[in-house]
This record gives structure tokens, C-alpha cells and sequence, in this order.
């Protein structure tokens, strides 16, 4: 991780992308970052963004009643959702309150792209570079990550305004997988480099 070159943002071309802060989801332990650790960087991160007039776009998973619009393969081992969902599961955190001009993409799967309007949304706006956060780590945030990557995106990943289940899953993925397609930064970093 190149951590050492200065981190340069063109706020007209850059969004902010947050998958899954979810009231559901963040209700759930995560690791290494608690969930309100993660939400606390994600509000400050929202906060910059929507100072210095960005694009700011929040992400999150939700299907129909009978589950007929979500993915169900064949697999080895079923996404645990540990029983009946609130009504309320899929609800942003209130800490994130979409603004008159964010953006709110529903999501059916783990990444935000396919099947959803995020591309066609972001490429309207002239957004060449993602900065992206979120729970899971490893999940959602990655496969959005991975999506956005295929698509000629630039990416910054806030490091510390996203988590997964197992420290492990999220430290393997900041280390392995996105200094190899983005920039990986502290939330603080990254807000200073909107203030340049």
C-alpha cells in the first residue's frame, strides 16, 4: 500500500459510494471497526461530501416479501440472516439521511451495479472516481469495488468507514485485493484531500 503519495481528489468527478449502512445490517457485530465506528466515518465522510457539493450515493439491499427478486443458487453454505426481518431492515441509518440530490440504488445482490442504475447514474453525473465504504468488507463493498474496477472507475477506499464479520476477511481484502485496484486511505485523508 503506496500510503505515502499525496492523495489528489477532483471533487466534480468523484462520489461517494456507501454499501449497506443499513438499520439490518449494521445491527449485526462487525470486525475490525464496530458497526458505529463504521457509521461515525461514513457521517463524517457524508458530511465533507455534501460541504464541498459532491455526489453522494447510498446503497442498500432489499428484495420483495417472497424473496423471488434475490439471487438463490445452489450453494454450499446459505447466507445466514438470522431469521424474520424488521420492517425497517433495509432503512438507512439515520445518521446517513439521503439529501435532496444523493442518490438511493437498491440493490439485489451483493454488488451495487449489476441490475441496479448505479453506472448509469454516476456516468450522467461525469463520476470518474468512487470513494467507497460499507459493510461488508469483503462482500458488498468488494464486489461493488470489483464491478466499478471493470468499468474503468479510479477507486479510494475509506478503510476505516467499513467493516466485515471476521477481522480477518476485512484485513485480507484491504491488503490483497484493493491496493491492487484502488487507493486504500484513512477517512481522514480523505476529507483533507477535499479541503485542498
Amino acid at each position: 500500500m503506496n500510503v505515502n503519495k499525496i492523495l489528489k481528489i477532483k471533487p466534480e468527478e468523484t462520489a461517494l459510494v456507501l454499501i449497506d449502512l443499513q438499520i439490518g445490517i449494521t445491527s449485526m457485530m462487525s470486525e475490525p471497526s464496530t458497526p458505529a465506528e463504521v457509521i461515525a466515518n461514513a457521517q463524517k465522510l457524508t458530511k465533507a461530501f455534501h460541504e464541498a457539493k459532491m455526489q453522494v450515493c447510498l446503497v442498500h439491499v432489499n428484495g420483495s416479501a417472497d424473496g423471488k427478486d434475490m439471487l438463490h443458487p445452489e450453494t454450499d453454505e446459505k447466507m445466514q440472516w438470522g431469521g424474520e426481518r424488521p420492517k425497517n431492515w433495509s432503512e438507512i441509518v439515520p445518521e446517513l439521511s439521503l439529501k435532496e440530490n444523493d442518490l438511493l440504488i437498491t440493490k439485489r445482490q451483493w454488488g451495487a451495479f449489476y441490475g441496479t442504475e448505479l453506472d448509469l447514474e454516476l456516468r450522467r453525473r461525469e463520476i470518474k472516481t468512487i470513494v467507497l465504504g460499507g459493510i461488508s468488507t469483503n462482500y458488498g463493498v468488494e464486489s461493488t469495488a470489483r464491478d466499478a474496477y471493470e468499468r474503468g472507475y479510479s477507486l479510494i477506499f475509506a478503510e476505516d468507514a467499513m467493516a466485515a464479520r471476521a477481522k480477518s476477511d476485512h484485513e485480507f481484502a484491504i491488503a490483497r485485493i484493493f491496493p491492487r485496484i484502488g487507493r486504500v486511505r484513512k477517512t481522514a485523508e480523505i476529507i483533507s484531500a477535499l479541503q485542498k
